[in-house]
């Protein structure tokens, strides 16, 4: 099933086994404000010229091309073309990450993250993989062909990415960034405040901004907003109601909820919920 939005149009949807969502969608001029996911981003753009910003650079995707991003990853979203791009993406979270790869490989090693190397790929045998595996977990193929699908992705997908070892030893400015990173998790339900998040760390609102965003490239309350949008996200695809989840995460209404949604990922709070609700 399609919605449509004049030229601009997406499927959405959630697999009841894996759990992966899967989106295939066309835009035209601008399609998204930059934002990140709590997934990794795993897609090939099927037609036109995709065009986003990420790592500190402008990234061109055009078809053949496949395009990785670990969770987290700010990215936005443009057709520099009139004919706009249509890209085929499966966002798949950490542990369905680290469960599958315990199949794939006889030691996953302990205190490390999987990190993407490079956001765009030109490998053939990799975007192959990954289209068979969108088409696999989209159009809802039996069990068995997902599976050995999901694995044959899997594998190519680890030729892309590094073991990264986790840092021992952080900066003082990092440290307070991670500090604060805590506290906006801990308060998604609450109306918290950047000079009450300072004055528990003891330090000054503006040296917080700095640091924060040096180390997570958004303000602290650019970054909360992206966390309340995830757990709206997570919400919504429980089933509940978009005007209880505003509430819920602290945004004034539904219709505020609904356009921070827009802005970040094209659709509703209602089309979202619509199309991941799994009963």
């Amino acid at each position: 099933m399609r919605h449509y939005n004049q030229r601009d149009w997406f499927e959405l949807n959630k697999d009841p086994n894996t759990s992966i969502e899967t989106i295939r969608a066309h835009f035209t001029g601008h399609a998204y404000d930059p934002h990140w996911h709590d997934s990794y981003l795993i897609g090939i753009t099927e037609q036109g010229v995709q065009q986003f910003n990420c790592r500190a650079k402008q990234q061109t995707c055009v078809p053949g091309t496949s395009f990785l991003l670990d969770p987290e990853e700010i990215h936005d979203g443009n057709a520099p073309s009139q004919d706009g791009f249509t890209y085929r993406v499966l966002f798949i979270k950490p542990d369905f990450f680290q469960q599958r790869l315990k199949h794939l490989f006889a030691e996953v090693p302990d205190c490390f993250e999987l990190n993407v190397s490079k956001t765009l790929s030109q490998n053939s045998f990799l975007t192959a993989s990954i289209s068979s595996a969108f088409a696999a977990i989209h159009y809802q193929e039996p069990k068995i062909i997902q599976e050995a699908c999901l694995d044959q992705m899997m594998n190519q997908l680890t030729t892309q990415m590094t073991w990264r070892k986790r840092s021992q030893q952080i900066s003082k400015s990092t440290h307070i960034a991670l500090l604060a990173q805590e506290i906006l998790h801990a308060n998604l339900s609450v109306n918290v405040g950047l000079i009450e998040i300072a004055e528990t760390l003891q330090v000054d609102r503006f040296y917080l901004t700095r640091a924060f965003k040096g180390v997570f490239g958004l303000a602290p309350h650019a970054y909360l907003i992206q966390l309340r949008l995830v757990k709206a996200r997570a919400l919504l695809s429980q089933g509940e109601n978009p005007a209880d989840v505003a509430n819920k995460l602290c945004f004034s209404d539904q219709s505020h909820l609904g356009r921070w949604f827009k802005r970040c990922y094209k659709f509703t709070p209602a089309d979202y919920k619509r199309r991941t609700f799994i009963l």
